[in-house]
């Protein structure tokens, strides 16, 4: 009988896998997912799509507010009369060439139209004389305004037959020819303070919270003054107000990192996801620092003084170049980022994934019985 049962099953390949049982079942669809889904293939195959769609997006956004820009409205100082025939055909013929408005604020004399120029409120000076107009750039209020404006005005002046001199009341330090230095230590503090955010995050995870806000704030001063010393002390690229330079990138470094920290706290592992929107994608090209606000596309250029890199930039650049006009308004930004993210951290600081458990010491003493 036991003979006859093998022969039986070795000529039966349905009885053979039933024998099997559930090892020779082929799982259903709805298996197949399951497994899928709990296994680290699904997070690397949705990874893979994010950092192709954050490549073509981070190309495109650096491109689209770089790449061309266009003036929309530009604040210029006026002295002197503007109602002359002369004054009227420069002003038309520039708006004209430059397919954008000047935007001009009269001052009573050159002495109140600098001053106009130190609280960054216009870009150039025009004076208007009886033969000839005197055009003044600031090209540490603005590099890429300063240089559409002084490749323009020649053109215009010879178009419409009236002289004009060109020169820059504000210019850049020769270390930073075209401006671009504060861009760069800026942008270096906005990322580093958020990658720096999630290193902590994978190699110190069992952080408490307190202790993760003091490693922050560690790393965000040492990196701030290793970039400051750098620039300055080292390659003297840039002269800095040094201890306020200094101060002003770590408050950004800072504030980059606890605004991971927020995101992490709020939606986990998909935390780089909102902060490299926010910081990158769309903080640095709206910011100012590599285009001037007024060449970026207008609702970018409104923006970006609300984000974290271009409240920075902002802060740095009135630092370096109009120490003594700094506003408020930047360290607010930044200082209400940072209140916001380490407020949300420290409020659903039981939902972040760090941290470590802590047993009571009575508890400890117990265990053993």
């Amino acid at each position: 009988m036991d003979a006859d049962r093998e022969d039986t099953t070795a000529g039966n390949p349905q009885g053979a896998h039933r024998a099997h049982g559930s090892h020779g079942r082929r799982g259903t669809a709805a298996e197949k997912w399951a497994a899928f889904t709990a296994s680290p293939f699904l997070p690397a195959v949705v990874l893979v799509f994010i950092l192709a769609a954050a490549a073509g997006l981070f190309a495109g956004s650096y491109t689209y507010n770089m790449a061309n820009p266009t003036p929309h409205r530009i604040p210029a100082a006026v002295v002197g009369p503007t109602g002359t025939p002369q004054a009227r055909a420069f002003v038309n013929g520039m708006e004209k060439a430059l397919d954008a408005s000047l935007e001009l604020h009269r001052y009573p004399g050159g002495k109140a139209a600098r001053e106009g120029v130190e609280q960054q409120e216009v870009f150039a000076v025009l004076t208007f004389r009886p033969r000839v107009v005197d055009f003044a750039v600031a090209g540490a209020a603005g590099a890429s305004v300063a240089q559409v404006l002084t490749e323009t005005a020649p053109v215009v002046a010879r178009s419409v037959g009236v002289p004009v001199r060109i020169s820059d009341i504000k210019p850049l330090q020769k270390g930073d020819p075209r401006g671009l230095a504060l861009f760069y230590i800026s942008l270096a503090a906005v990322i580093i303070g958020f990658v720096g955010a999630i290193q902590l995050s994978v190699h110190a995870r069992g952080l408490d919270p307190a202790e993760r806000i003091a490693f922050t704030i560690a790393y965000s001063l040492l990196g701030a003054f290793a970039i400051a010393s750098v620039v300055d002390w080292w390659l003297g690229a840039l002269r800095l107000p040094f201890l306020e330079s200094w101060l002003i990138l770590a408050f950004t470094m800072f504030t980059s990192g606890m605004v991971f920290t927020m995101f992490n706290t709020l939606i986990g592992r998909w935390a780089m996801l909102p902060t490299w929107g926010l910081m990158v994608l769309l903080g640095n090209p709206s910011s100012g620092g590599a285009v001037s606000w007024p060449l970026l596309p207008s609702l970018l250029g409104h923006i970006g003084r609300w984000l974290p890199p271009g409240a920075s930039i902002n802060a740095q650049h009135t630092a370096v170049y109009f120490g003594s006009a700094q506003h408020v308004f930047p360290f607010a930004v930044l200082a209400g980022w940072c209140l916001v993210s380490t407020a949300v951290f420290w409020f659903w600081r039981h939902r972040h994934p760090g941290g470590r458990e802590h047993t009571p010491a009575h508890a400890a003493e117990q265990a053993p019985a």
